[in-house]
């Protein structure tokens, strides 16, 4: 018997997976995943703890740090502004920062004494979206150029002047590809969320408050928990030698306070529910019950390979030092979200068209058009090794107990 074309028997098996080789082996914490399929919740498992010291057990209505998986959101807020006629793909950044338009090459050297070359085009709106701008993030350890982002904070929480510091620093900054030539992935999606400001004329937060969180009923999703819901926010995690260590503590949580920087690539929490309400909506083409907020179209747009000549990322990328939240093989690019394009080069089960992305702290949505579904993950170990080979096998496991293809 199958239930929204599952087989209880198989999905149960996700659930055990999960539960004995990475919770019980104490690789997280815990976990909570959602499958919603044919208009319904189709599995809901947890496992674990949200909090090891007080052995607090995971909830489905736990509070987690999303990390990356706020690009998602971003794009959609500047989606919104497209469809409004007031910016386009196309659009050079620097007709809404002036100061990018004199932005140069990195070329060699170190913060202070930068040789710099001319960019051969301008950065355009579409290349901070799909991660060809050439820009960068401190956490890459490449080059002496993401050693400056590091020293500087760019795009960090706490960084001095927040929105207008971030664009005032990267002004100052060589870029370290030309736009359009290398995928690499960087705080493009911190300066789509300030040209939200810019043309929307609202507080990054306020906009995603009013045009995206509460039209679709994503009531716990924020950038600061509130003191009437830090029982349910769960502890952050990192790996030190092997075992779990502290990163962030709920008992004095920097999500506590309203951040310096709202970072519209990294910066908010939310539960399980909030972001499959979000999946659906782009699921449904745009719509969630009696609320659109894009039109089918512009979902098919975001949703597509947008990679210079269709390429995967892995023709490209860097060939060394890329950090990634997706597999490599048989996957190209879209606006924000990974695009699969080569099943047999990925060598995981899927769908051609399936669509994607994670967060550092072990967090990870698909969702899959053609199969009528939206699976979302949480946990919270930041930077986990075993992260990618973890999302591998939940999308192994949920195509695995797929008994009715709607391909």
């Amino acid at each position: 018997m199958s239930t929204h074309g599952f087989d209880p028997n198989r999905l149960q098996r996700l659930h055990d997976v999960i539960a004995h080789n990475y919770v019980e082996s104490g690789a997280i914490p815990g976990s909570l995943i959602m499958i919603w399929r044919e208009g319904a919740l189709a599995w809901l498992s947890m496992s674990g703890v949200t909090d090891i010291a007080s052995k607090a057990p995971m909830r489905e209505d736990a509070i987690f740090r999303i990390f990356s998986m706020t690009k998602p959101i971003t794009a959609v807020a500047l989606l919104i502004l497209m469809e409004e006629g007031k910016i386009a793909l196309d659009d050079p950044v620097s007709r809404f920062i002036p100061g990018f338009a004199d932005l140069r090459l990195y070329a060699g050297g170190l913060l202070g004494g930068f040789i710099t070359a001319p960019c051969p085009r301008p950065m355009k709106v579409v290349d901070l979206l799909r991660h060809t701008s050439g820009l960068t993030y401190g956490i890459l350890n490449r080059t002496s150029l993401d050693a400056a982002y590091r020293k500087l904070k760019v795009a960090e929480s706490g960084m001095e002047g927040g929105m207008k510091g971030l664009i005032g620093t990267l002004e100052k900054l060589p870029l370290e590809f030309a736009p359009g030539e290398t995928w690499n992935y960087s705080v493009g999606l911190d300066v789509a969320a300030y040209l939200v400001e810019l043309v929307s004329g609202e507080k990054f937060s306020e906009f995603l408050q009013q045009r995206i969180f509460l039209p679709l009923g994503m009531t716990d999703t924020d950038f600061v928990v509130p003191a009437r819901k830090r029982d349910r926010f769960s502890t952050c995690y990192y790996v030190k030698e092997g075992a779990l260590n502290v990163f962030d503590d709920v008992k004095n949580s920097t999500y506590y306070q309203p951040p310096a920087l709202e970072s519209g690539g990294g910066g908010l929490v939310g539960t399980a529910e909030d972001y499959i309400r979000f999946c659906r909506m782009l699921l449904n083409g745009g719509a969630l019950g009696h609320t659109r907020l894009l039109s089918p179209k512009t979902v098919e747009l975001m949703t597509m390979n947008h990679l210079p000549g269709g390429r995967e990322m892995t023709e490209i990328m860097p060939s060394t030092g890329v950090f990634n939240e997706s597999g490599y093989a048989g996957v190209g690019f879209g606006l924000s979200v990974a695009v699969t394009q080569n099943l047999a080069r990925t060598g995981i089960p899927g769908t051609f068209g399936e669509y994607s992305w994670g967060g550092a702290a072990g967090t990870y949505f698909f969702n899959d058009p053609k199969e009528d579904m939206a699976v979302v993950f949480m946990s919270q170990v930041l930077f986990a090794p075993d992260r990618v080979k973890l999302r591998r096998d939940i999308r192994t496991l949920v195509y695995g107990a797929i008994t009715e293809s709607f391909v």
